[in-house]
């Protein structure tokens, strides 16, 4: 049980991590976790269950990867992320250039079966996501290291999704 104490723990941590134990495994090669109840603890079975990527919204989500040549699955819209993490994508993705006639935004808060079937699909556990060219990227933070590193623009010049630079003319 929660409460029973764990002879050979030594600190707040190690029982902690002693209570729990995380599995994971890859059935037709979706990636699933599961936390499951403690070892010493009376229930058997999963406290979180996962699903599995049905057919439908599967190709749903194939269909959406595949409007534009840039796609971010986020929370909210891009005029009104709901996090801080979507807002920080749509940001990031602004200050690249990326041309907005190239971009849709999916908001995962309307349809509960795309919030949780993105991160099955993506095998990725956060939103926002990124798609470029039908292919994921990452979340936030992946964004943000590409952003700081300038892989980002240079991914998104070679894919063609920026702006392109005007030209000075020359008097």
């Amino acid at each position: 049980m929660y409460g029973q104490h764990h002879p050979n723990s030594n600190s707040r941590a190690d029982k902690v991590l002693q209570t729990f134990r995380t599995t994971s495994h890859a059935p037709f090669g979706t990636l699933s976790t599961r936390i499951l109840a403690p070892k010493n603890h009376n229930r058997i079975g999963p406290l979180f269950s996962t699903r599995l990527l049905t057919t439908e919204t599967r190709a749903a989500i194939d269909k959406a990867v595949a409007t534009s040549p840039v796609v971010l699955f986020m929370k909210g819209t891009p005029e009104t992320p709901q996090c801080g993490f979507s807002r920080a994508s749509i940001q990031i993705l602004g200050l690249q250039g990326v041309d907005p006639k190239k971009f849709t935004a999916f908001n995962v808060l309307e349809d509960e079966t795309l919030r949780q079937g993105i991160k099955e699909y993506s095998e990725w556990p956060t939103i926002p996501q990124l798609f470029v060219d039908k292919e994921f990227v990452g979340g936030c933070d992946i964004l943000m290291s590409m952003h700081q590193d300038g892989s980002l623009a240079k991914m998104l010049e070679e894919k063609g999704v920026v702006i392109a630079a005007e030209e000075e003319s020359k008097d």
